[in-house]
């Protein structure tokens, strides 16, 4: 079975594994997809009779394929340990008729985690092993909010490392912004960007493709690379709690081996609801991968219509980690619906980088819809899902996951197990959350929040949550988007002195 990865815009450059999560991003501009992704199947009863890390070793196993068991297993003992507050690392719990999948337990309360926990273990393996060339490592990432922190978190302290984030100025919950700005370490580098996430998120691709730059950089000995999840090294471990939780499903008694099951993912960027597709891919027995967005609703018009339109209004919102209106990872799902047609595949994300939009085939729509379903809720929507969520069942979800389940419970049930993936601790939005539960926050910060949400329900904040009201601001920059690559140097030079 041919093991490499290639660009979706190409076929022609042929990469390890390894040298795909050391560079982030394919010289032309696309990223890495594998043709024998689905040629192998994982063994369902045996994921169904083990527990999250035994399963993350078969998914790394799987889709890393020159990662020897040796490796895989060391990484994965160090990515799923002890920095998780419990030992499933990713529960499902009840929501009613259908299920929550908790990917909020590590570090960051942050489903980012999940991933953002791993990749510092698989680029520290793939340097090792020579395929950096000796050079050292930064990382560049852009984050509408969680992947910045989880970013810092995983990356601070590993040598041969540095890590800079880019965030949109004030489009961040206030506390994913101290969670980035206390952020100590001395290969960190955190600057705002005056724009939105798009903004952040373009530029950082224009970063990777400047090859002045590079050159630059590499006679210093520093290569760049992204924890986004752009890059495959972020995006294989995700398909670990899609397999996890279907035999967290099958253990208790939910649904039986073999049973097809529903996702609703609230979703920006694309990410994380095409971990679900590969998971498909892999073999577990997904019926539709529900697509939920916020009032950026650029995907739900995508996979309503065909055609793919970035030229609308940016709309602030409660759920700011899905406030995206060009998403990534599309790209990856478009090269497998359109067979690997690379050719087609470049030519949509070019009249996207310069005309704004693109249409897709009506069959590639067709075999698109025939696995990915989509709704969108807006924040009046996202509001009333966390207070008739609390009210009726009892459960406090953050405004994403209010997002997703708003979707679900619009989405006709078809006699499938549901699953809600709720992708953030409800108290990194205290102020939302409160004031969708009837509570006046005017004049309140964060932390009052924070406090009285506790109060009002009777749970408790994270640790490393509440714990930020103690930590010192270390990071003020602010930066145009022009003076980003200017920033990412000067912090390669600082670290790597």
């Amino acid at each position: 079975m041919n093991s490499f990865y290639h660009s979706t815009r190409s076929n022609s450059d042929s990469v390890t594994s390894k040298q795909a999560i050391l560079r982030g991003i394919a010289p032309d501009g696309g990223l890495y997809v594998a043709d024998w992704l689905g040629e192998k199947k994982l063994n369902l009863a045996r994921v169904c009779g083990q527990g999250f890390q035994q399963t993350a070793e078969l998914v790394l196993g799987a889709l890393l394929p020159d990662f020897t068991a040796d490796e895989i297993s060391a990484c994965v003992a160090a990515a799923y340990g002890e920095q998780w507050d419990t030992p499933a690392c990713c529960p499902v719990t009840k929501l009613g008729d259908d299920w929550l999948l908790e990917l909020y337990h590590g570090p960051t309360s942050a489903f980012k985690d999940v991933a953002l926990q791993m990749l510092p273990q698989l680029m520290g393996v793939a340097s090792k092993d020579g395929e950096a060339g000796g050079k050292n490592i930064m990382i560049v990432t852009a984050t509408s909010g969680d992947t910045g922190k989880a970013a810092l978190d995983g990356f601070a302290g590993v040598d041969g490392c540095g890590v800079t984030v880019f965030y949109p100025e004030g489009k961040v919950s206030d506390i994913q912004y101290l969670q980035m700005a206390t952020q100590a370490g001395a290969n960190v580098a955190v600057s705002a960007v005056r724009g939105n996430f798009d903004d952040c998120q373009t530029t950082v691709k224009q970063i990777f493709a400047d090859r002045e730059l590079a050159g630059r950089l590499a006679e210093k000995g520093c290569v760049l690379s992204s924890a986004n999840s752009i890059n495959v090294g972020r995006l294989a471990p995700q398909v670990t709690y899609y397999f996890d939780s279907y035999a967290q499903l099958v253990r208790t008694g939910a649904i039986e081996l073999g049973d097809v099951v529903t996702y609703c993912v609230p979703t920006g960027n694309f990410g994380d609801v095409l971990a679900g597709y590969y998971a498909k891919l892999l073999g577990l027995p997904v019926g539709k991968l529900i697509v939920a967005s916020n009032s950026n609703d650029v995907l739900t018009d995508f996979l309503t219509t065909g055609t793919y339109n970035r030229l609308r209004p940016f709309n602030k919102t409660i759920s700011p980690s899905m406030d995206i209106l060009v998403s990534s990872n599309l790209e990856r799902m478009l090269y497998y619906f359109c067979d690997g047609d690379c050719e087609l595949v470049a030519s949509l994300m070019a009249d996207l980088a310069e005309k704004g939009s693109y249409t897709v085939p009506p069959t590639v729509l067709e075999r698109i819809r025939s696995v990915f379903a989509c709704g969108r809720a807006d924040d009046d929507d996202t509001r009333a899902q966390i207070s008739g969520t609390w009210d009726k069942l009892g459960v406090l979800i953050d405004p994403h996951t209010a997002v997703a389940k708003k979707v679900l419970d619009e989405t006709a049930a078809d006699g499938s197990a549901r699953v809600v993936l709720s992708t953030a601790s409800p108290y990194k939005f205290s102020a939302d959350v409160l004031a969708a539960l009837d509570e006046d926050t005017d004049g309140m910060n964060g932390f009052a929040c924070m406090d009285a949400l506790a109060a009002k329900t009777s749970t408790v904040a994270p640790a490393q949550l509440s714990g930020l009201r103690d930590a010192a601001v270390l990071h003020t920059d602010v930066n145009d988007r022009e003076g980003m690559g200017a920033f990412v140097e000067a912090a390669c030079a600082r670290v790597f002195q």
